[in-house]
């Protein structure tokens, strides 16, 4: 029998990866008190998450009959925010603007996604590499961006919103890419919705998802402002 959405297993690994994730995270903000300390702890996080999402699209390559090298590369929002932003903070700079891009897609992203993690049931155990793969890529992703702010990594603003039009173009170019070149139907939901018998493809959830952006950037610069006052 197939693990399934909300059973034992499910419920494990979410319980599990909670007070593993909170831990690390209330570690590193105990200990690590210097800025090269940080840097080691982000980067210690950011090399996990590479890890994990590797594993996770290698796994993909070799699922088949025959080899899908073209699989490597992550055709789905919350795996290429994984690895971009695994990479953003492996090399970039504090405050990149990758991160203004990614931090709100890898932590809503990788905490609904456990939560709501319609594919565990895709193989016999939740220990099959592309389902635990996939729980723990999310899992450290929303860790990472929690990191990121809780040690002032981030200074969200709104006048970086075009990083976050310049990151969803890049997406949906690569999406279009993806199609046009290799046997892959649907890259970011450009086609398929998020959610079967849903309107939500990505052209629906892009104007949603920067209301729901703008919101959070109203609601922090009016907090700092009453804040400063």
């Amino acid at each position: 029998m197939h693990p399934q959405l909300f059973g034992p297993e499910h419920i494990l690994y979410i319980a599990i990866s909670t007070v593993l994730c909170s831990g690390a995270l209330l570690l590193g903000k105990k200990y690590a008190k210097t800025e090269k300390a940080q840097n080691w702890f982000l980067k210690g996080l950011a090399a996990l998450l590479f890890v994990a999402i590797m594993a996770n699209r290698l796994s993909q390559v070799f699922r088949y009959a025959e080899v899908r090298w073209y699989c490597i590369i992550p055709d789905s929002f919350c795996g290429m925010t994984s690895l971009v932003l695994a990479l953003s903070v492996l090399f970039g700079k504090k405050d990149n603007c990758v991160y203004h891009f990614v931090w709100l897609l890898g932590l809503f992203g990788g905490i609904s996604t456990v939560i709501y993690a319609t594919f565990v049931g895709q193989g016999p155990t939740i220990f099959y590499l592309p389902t635990i793969s996939g729980l723990v890529h999310h899992s450290l992703s929303a860790a990472l961006v929690v990191a990121l702010l809780m040690l002032g990594q981030i200074h969200i603003t709104y006048q970086k919103w075009y990083c976050t039009f310049f990151g969803f173009t890049a997406y949906m170019t690569l999406g279009a890419f993806l199609m046009a070149t290799f046997p892959i139907s649907d890259a970011f939901h450009i086609v398929e919705p998020l959610l079967s018998d849903t309107p939500l493809t990505a052209w629906v959830m892009a104007p949603m998802y920067a209301i729901a952006y703008a919101l959070i950037l109203g609601g922090i610069t009016l907090y700092r402002k009453k804040k400063t006052k």
